[in-house]
């Protein structure tokens, strides 16, 4: 995989899947181009796997995009299982990060080029793998996403508890500062929330900003130029400060309409908060029955339904039950189970052909990785390089 990161749902899900491997006796290592800190030491070199990669081996490969590790995953001869999280369509982008408009753009019509290459194609959710379906991808399966809630089952920050939780409605919304998670519409169903029904609300908008900075200098504008009390654009959180904002969350609000598969809907049906979301993409799938969904983006009806659930205990109670009945449901998908069909399933087929491999590919492999070190360790030196041509998409 490109990256592993700490706490996110693929770092989780890649953890599990070694886990299961190794249970059932393989030896199973996490290869990566980057990581995060704390978890680098589950990690090897992604450079290292052109030493230890065989034609029998089956290599599961976490696809993403404008990755060398992906690059190098395909030129290898090991037999593939290819994993998609999805890509976000890059016309989220479009004005925002003109770098994402072009890595989505390539990277969608890079997977195409993987039809050939894996023996089976998985999508961590029914959504995912009909998309691999329409992209021409003939052996595809659904490897479901079974979250671990180990990172928000620790002791609850007591300062950022403190500071929320007293007897205001808190709402929550759980989710990187990205365009396609739509914070915007958030913020206008909660301001119609706030003037039509409790004006002491407060809303928590919890994730990562790096790299959308425009992006979220656009929902400070809103927020002053419509007046929008009580939002708190709190950023990335530790585990244990998220456990303290799922503890406080009298309701978790989201309005994105591009979700792969959504990991924080389970978790906020695990921390038993009810859950209000648009009905787009995966969402409905995974929420499988619990939660209510909506489908207008009207902020009166949503702000509406906002007020039905919180101020109804029974309907509220309702609304938990279906929820824990859909987490039930999702625990009892045994992944482990599921992983190693699909492992059993790619051994027993015979191997696909090897893709071809363009003659200077391992050259231009070499030059890659040193022009890598050199931004890294000598920035200002690759500043100096002469700039590639742009060119419209």
């Amino acid at each position: 995989m490109a990256t592993l990161g700490y706490g996110d749902a693929i770092g989780n899900e890649a953890l599990g899947i070694r886990q299961v491997l190794r249970d059932q006796g393989y030896d199973s290592r996490i290869y990566v181009q980057t990581s995060d800190p704390k978890v680098e030491d589950e990690t090897e070199d992604y450079r290292n796997l052109i030493d230890d990669s065989h034609p029998d081996n089956i290599l599961i490969h976490h696809f993403s995009i404008g990755s060398r590790a992906s690059r190098l995953a395909f030129a290898l001869p090991d037999r593939m299982i290819l994993i998609y999280h999805n890509i976000t369509p890059p016309e989220y982008f479009i004005g925002v990060n003109k770098t994402l408009v072009k890595l989505c753009w390539i990277g969608r019509r890079e997977l195409t080029a993987y039809r050939s290459r894996c023996d089976l194609a998985l999508g961590d959710s029914e959504f995912n793998r009909l998309e691999l379906k329409s992209m021409g991808f003939l052996r595809a399966g659904v490897l479901p996403v079974v979250p671990s809630f180990t990172h928000i089952d620790c002791i609850p920050n007591a300062m950022l508890a403190n500071q929320f939780d007293d007897g205001r409605t808190n709402i929550l919304f759980v989710g990187r500062a990205i365009p396609n998670k739509r914070l915007e519409d958030v913020i206008r169903f909660f301001q119609a929330y706030r003037l039509r029904y409790d004006r002491s609300a407060r809303l928590l908008l919890v994730g990562a900003q790096s790299g959308f900075e425009d992006y979220v200098t656009s929902l400070q504008n809103l927020i002053s130029t419509r007046h929008v009390d009580g939002v708190h654009l709190i950023g990335h959180v530790t585990n244990e400060e998220l456990t303290a904002l799922y503890d406080v969350a009298d309701l978790f609000l989201s309005a994105s309409e591009h979700e792969g598969f959504c990991v924080p809907l389970i978790e906020a049906f695990h921390k038993r908060i009810p859950v209000l979301a648009f009905a787009a993409t995966a969402v409905p799938d995974t929420m499988d029955g619990g939660g209510v969904l909506y489908a207008r983006k009207d902020p009166r009806y949503v702000a509406s339904l906002m007020h039905a659930i919180l101020a109804d205990d029974v309907l509220v109670d309702q609304v938990l039950k279906s929820q824990d009945a859909a987490l039930e449901r999702l625990k009892n998908r045994d992944f482990g189970a599921t992983l190693m069909r699909f492992v059993t399933q790619v051994q027993q087929t015979p191997p696909i052909s090897s893709a071809p491999v363009a003659p200077a590919f391992w050259k231009q492999f070499e030059w890659c990785e040193h022009l890598a070190e050199i931004r890294q360790r000598r920035p200002s030196a690759y500043l100096a390089l002469p700039k590639e041509e742009e060119h419209p998409i």
